[in-house]
């Protein structure tokens, strides 16, 4: 009766709870952590859309349960967010399906498109739900680059000739989390058409899509591509755009085949968001953008503050094109330490914290992902540790830190 259960002996060790357990103690005694580690914005929802999430709450009519794939206004919503952002359109009834945010959509498709022993491919680093979905699903992830570039293009087609049995599907995440890197269409394009040759479904993930820094060159939707729908579920989210990371909800929305899936799993598992949510949502989607403009101007302050205070600590990084996360490689002089115990090293001198890069995936442990989620205040303070900790006597060897 002490065995593991089969689906969590799957699931290695939460790589992150080291560094949250190290920061739960330094808030315990009353050490002021500035945290960079959890991609969780800051900023209130914008006030039109919480208005109509109030106005909609007082209606008794709204206090039912709703429906498992969005009510009829939030997936026209959608639709016509697609059609007017990346100029696809999509059939509300057939090819969009509302989501308890991203990551809950993406692990009820791997449930309902995955059984044991089937290979799904998976960017090495991403964020963890694209592999582990698939792994509690039952499912194999065998890991491609994470680059929108050639690489990932061959290594898709070595996997493709080299796996038993031959891949099912594979995910992509640009802008991506953790590595904030971005891809044209012109890789979309040569990506639809290796997966339709070759009977693969992808799974894209735009959760970032509208949080960019060049105004010119907005990211793409692998659905703009002809002939995309026939193999593609696209899953988008409001809490990043929208500030509304709490009210989780996101949208599947592509081929109709994988979205009537996902929809006959969702019916036998919930009822939709709460309806007043999903009003809610379905006004910020037809409403004013402003806060949306507002959202990146922020990002991009605040990206600004933390890449010029970085390079002059004396830790050079680059400036992320999209996401809120900059992806940073740890120092050379720490780099033998990995990025779990540098991550505890930084929280311990800096009173910093950032997300350890192993967490992401063994091919991330050289880097450590940098949240922008405190304003440009606690960014300076955050700025002034790093500094003292890279310049100062208190930059312990890495023989040193790994001991104590």
């Amino acid at each position: 009766m002490a065995e593991e259960f089969h689906r969590i002996r799957r699931l290695p060790p939460y790589v992150f709870a080291e560094v949250n357990a190290a920061k739960a103690k330094a808030r315990a005694a009353a050490e002021d952590i500035v945290d960079l580690g959890m991609g969780n914005p800051d900023s209130p929802t914008p006030p039109h859309i919480v208005a109509k999430l109030i106005e909609a709450v007082q209606d008794p009519r709204t206090h039912r349960y709703s429906m498992s794939k969005g009510i009829p206004g939030l997936r026209k919503a959608l639709a016509g967010y697609y059609d007017r952002r990346f100029g696809v359109k999509l059939d509300p009834e057939t090819e969009v399906v509302a989501t308890l945010g991203s990551k809950e959509g993406l692990a009820n498709l791997a449930q309902a498109i995955s059984s044991p022993g089937d290979t799904i491919l998976v960017p090495n680093p991403s964020y963890p739900i694209h592999q582990f979905g698939f792994l509690i699903a039952g499912a194999t992830a065998r890991s491609i680059p994470y680059t929108p570039d050639d690489a990932m293009l061959e290594a898709i087609v070595r996997a493709v000739k080299h796996s038993v049995p031959k891949p099912t599907a594979l995910i992509v995440n640009f802008p991506s989390n953790p590595t904030a890197l971005l891809a044209s269409r012109e890789f979309y394009k040569e990506l639809v058409a290796l997966a339709r040759r070759h009977e693969l479904f992808i799974l894209s993930d735009l959760a970032y899509a509208e949080l960019y820094f060049d105004e010119n060159n907005p990211p793409p939707s692998v659905l703009e591509i002809p002939g995309a729908k026939e193999c593609t579920v696209e899953f988008t989210s409001l809490s990043k755009t929208y500030n509304m990371p709490g009210w989780r909800m996101g949208f599947a929305a592509g081929n109709p085949r994988l979205i009537a899936a996902l929809a006959r799993v969702k019916s036998y598992l919930d009822y939709g968001a709460f309806t007043p949510i999903q009003v809610a949502a379905a006004a910020a989607l037809n409403g004013p953008q402003d806060c949306v403009a507002e959202m990146r101007a922020l990002y991009r302050e605040r990206r600004d503050v933390l890449v010029k205070g970085l390079v002059q600590a004396g830790w050079p990084v680059e400036p992320c094109q999209g996401s809120m996360f900059l992806w940073a490689p740890i120092p050379e002089r720490f780099r033998q330490l990995g990025s779990v115990e540098f991550s505890k090293l930084l929280l311990a001198k800096a009173k910093v914290a950032v997300a350890p890069g192993v967490g992401f995936g063994e091919h991330g442990d050289g880097h450590v992902r940098i949240a922008l989620v405190e304003n440009t205040h606690r960014i300076r303070q955050a700025l002034r540790g790093i500094r003292a900790f890279l310049q100062g006597d208190n930059a312990a060897p890495a023989e040193e830190s790994l001991a104590g």
